[in-house]
């Protein structure tokens, strides 16, 4: 099969992703996940496994992680989600995209094995991002990948990529997001993407709310995993910063590094001491992991849509903040950057998103707010967020899409004034294509 006819098979399965996930544990049965790669071969079991969930900033750990461990000579798979523009977005190698040709044929060898999975459905049938998850680590098997990073796709405990066995499992900071889903509260939350956690490996963790920690700090006791804090056992302070990326320090437990990373806001010095704390574990297992082979990772690191400054005069500003924490860091983040007179948002969400929270950190930021939505089936009507606007004395215009809301935002902007897409990774997506033609002009 060609590209296209192989998008078109991915497609053609469940995407929990586009119609909204059930809560109900009997739709995320792992076993038929280690059904089709026992077919394949257990291609999973075959590289050292770097784990990453949380609520924040797990992404942005994971190209870290990966991005270090190319640099010191190591070759590294990233899985990731979601995707802004294209599936061969969620697999990369040493930084690379899947190439179409090896995407095709990676869809081509696969398929007669996972249908006899479908067919058979002796725990129910594969759905699309356990179709992805079993094609990334077939993919990493027939590249022989010495470490695969994995981001979760939601949670832990039921998560397509939680077959494997991680040397490392990095949870960063744990938040209300997805409660529908993993539970109503932090503790609920926390013990789902503590599914990650498995005896015989080593826990690094962000700064943690005390709820959390405990919850965190049972399940590694539990289970045998050792468990490392950033905050305590590992600490940061930036050193400088401008549009261009910030500088900072760490100290590890392995000694000091001065890095820079050419991504913006306090929480990604987080992120970074986070992804440096999970380096030291893996060298302390024997991996040589020198500090400037780090220094030259982190630096090269590449997360687009994440706090991302797509023009400077007039600042516009794209970042997928779609709960109250990143929505909060996102607030603390342009009054960091930039001196302005007037802040205008564009803002989209997700129909499972808790807007009332994320309006509510937003709303004293702006003085003019464009309310849209993004293409995806899952995308919030309007309406809502433009109540809820109101009732903190905003009145929201409305735009048709994400193309003409930049348009509309950018021709309010004044010269002294910021421009910022937020509240969805899929409104940001949209934006960034969108931004390329409008942005030219």
């Amino acid at each position: 099969m060609n590209y296209q006819q192989a998008i078109d098979y991915i497609n053609s399965y469940t995407d929990y992703e586009k119609i909204g996930m059930p809560h109900d544990p009997a739709f995320y049965d792992l076993r038929r996940v280690d059904e089709i790669l026992s077919l394949l071969g257990d291609p999973h079991q075959k590289a050292v496994s770097v784990h990453i969930t949380g609520t924040n900033g797990k992404g942005s750990v994971a190209v870290m992680v990966a991005s270090a461990l190319t640099a010191a000579g190591y070759s590294t798979g990233l899985y990731t989600s979601p995707h802004f523009h294209s599936w061969r977005e969620r697999i990369r190698l040493d930084g690379e995209l899947i190439s179409e040709a090896e995407l095709a044929q990676l869809v081509t060898d696969l398929k007669p094995r996972v249908e006899a999975v479908n067919q058979r459905a002796n725990y129910g049938q594969l759905t699309t991002f356990e179709l992805l998850t079993a094609m990334a680590f077939a993919y990493f098997g027939q590249k022989g990948v010495k470490f695969q990073v994995l981001e979760v796709g939601m949670g832990g405990k039921f998560d397509a990529t939680s077959v494997i066995t991680p040397l490392v499992a990095i949870l960063t900071p744990i938040g209300l997001d997805h409660t529908d889903v993993l539970g109503d509260t932090v503790a609920e939350i926390a013990a789902e993407k503590c599914g990650i956690i498995k005896p015989g490996s080593t826990v690094v963790i962000s700064p943690q709310t005390p709820e959390v920690a405990k919850v965190i700090e049972r399940t590694c006791a539990e289970r045998g995993a050792g468990l490392i804090t950033v905050g305590k056992d590992v600490s940061w302070r930036g050193l400088s910063s401008d549009l261009d990326g910030q500088r900072l320090q760490v100290k590890g437990r392995k000694g000091s590094y001065e890095l820079f990373i050419p991504v913006l806001g306090e929480h990604q010095l987080v992120n970074a001491a986070t992804a440096l704390a999970a380096l030291e574990v893996l060298a302390d297992r024997g991996f040589e992991i020198p500090a400037e082979k780090i220094a030259r990772g982190f630096k090269q690191v590449s997360w687009p849509g994440r706090f991302q400054v797509l023009r400077r005069n007039p600042p516009v500003v794209v970042d997928g903040a779609h709960n109250v924490d990143a929505a909060r860091s996102l607030k603390k983040a342009l009054r960091q950057y930039f001196d302005f007179e007037r802040a205008i948002l564009v803002m989209g969400a997700s129909g499972d998103k808790n807007i009332a929270g994320v309006i509510a950190e937003l709303s004293p930021l702006f003085d003019r707010v464009i309310v849209t939505r993004s293409r995806h089936p899952r995308a919030m009507a309007p309406a809502p967020l433009v109540a809820e606007f109101a009732r903190h004395g905003l009145k929201a215009r409305i735009a048709d899409d994400v193309p003409s809301a930049l348009t509309l935002a950018l021709s309010l902007a004044g010269d002294k004034d910021l421009v910022c897409l937020a509240g969805s990774l899929f409104i940001v997506g949209e934006a960034l294509a969108a931004a390329k033609l409008s942005l030219s002009g």
